[in-house]
C-alpha cells in the first residue's frame, strides 16, 4: 500500500465481528502490518495468561476449553487495562471484544473515560458451513502461536511449525464438538451486537469468503473512502 493509504488509518479505533473463524485475526494481522495499529485480541491474550498459569489465567482456562464466552468482568478488566496502557493518538483493533452488548455497552463507557471514540465496527460474513470447515482444520503452534490449516495454510514440514519447530496442535476449541457449541454462543450472545452497531451508525459488513486480499481491499475502502 502507499504511505497515502497507510496514513489514512492511523490513529484509528476499530472493532472486527464476526463469527469464529470469519478471519478477524488474519485481516487484525493485515492491518497491523500495512497501518501500524495495534492488535489487541482477547483471545491471545487470555491464551497467554493461561500458559502463564496466572490468576486470571486459571479463572479462564475452563471456559476457553469448553468453547464458553469468559464472564464479562474479566474481559472487561483485562481489555481497560491493554488500552490504558497505550500511547496517545495510537490506532488499535479489538479483535474478539466486545462479544456481547453488555460488552459493548462497558467499551462505550470505557472509551468516553480514556477518550478513545470508536471509528468503525466491520462484521466479516461467513456461512457456518465454511466456518466449520476453516476451524476444523486449523492447527496452532504452542510456542509462537503461528497459525495453520490443513487445506489452505500448510506448514513445508507435517505437523511442525516453519517458525520455531515445535509440533502443532489442534485447539480443544477448534475441535468438532467445541465448534458446535462456540457457533451457538455466537448467535445468541454475539449476533445482537450487529443491530447494537447498526443503529449507531459505526457498522459495515463485508463478505468474509471473497479471499483475504479482497477482504482487506473492502476494509481498506470502508475506512478510506477508496484513497
Amino acid at each position: 500500500m502507499t504511505e497515502q493509504r497507510s496514513a489514512c488509518a492511523a490513529g484509528m479505533h476499530i472493532v472486527l465481528l464476526g463469527a469464529p473463524g470469519a478471519g478477524k485475526g488474519t485481516q487484525a494481522a493485515y492491518l497491523k502490518a500495512e497501518w501500524g495499529l495495534e492488535h489487541i485480541s482477547t483471545g491471545d491474550i487470555l491464551r497467554a495468561e493461561v500458559r502463564a498459569a496466572s490468576d486470571l489465567g486459571q479463572e479462564t482456562q475452563g471456559y476457553m476449553e469448553r468453547g464458553e464466552l469468559v464472564p464479562d468482568d474479566l474481559i472487561i478488566r483485562m481489555m481497560e487495562d491493554r488500552l490504558r496502557s497505550l500511547g496517545a493518538g495510537t490506532g488499535y483493533i479489538l479483535d474478539g471484544f466486545p462479544r456481547t452488548v453488555a460488552q459493548a455497552e462497558a467499551l462505550d463507557a470505557m472509551l468516553a473515560r480514556i477518550d478513545h471514540p470508536l471509528h468503525a465496527v466491520i462484521n466479516l460474513e461467513v456461512p457456518d458451513a465454511e466456518l466449520i470447515r476453516r476451524l476444523s482444520g486449523r492447527r496452532v503452534c504452542p510456542q509462537c502461536n503461528a497459525v495453520y490449516h490443513v487445506d489452505t495454510m500448510r506448514p513445508k514440514q507435517d505437523g511442525i511449525c516453519d517458525r520455531c519447530g515445535a509440533a502443532l496442535i489442534q485447539r480443544k476449541d477448534d475441535q468438532p464438538e467445541a465448534i458446535a457449541n462456540r457457533l451457538e454462543v455466537y448467535k445468541a450472545q454475539t449476533q445482537p451486537l450487529i443491530a447494537y452497531y447498526q443503529q449507531r451508525d459505526k457498522l459495515v459488513t463485508i463478505d468474509g469468503t471473497i479471499g483475504v486480499p479482497q477482504v482487506a481491499v473492502e476494509i481498506h475502502r470502508v475506512l478510506c473512502g477508496g484513497a
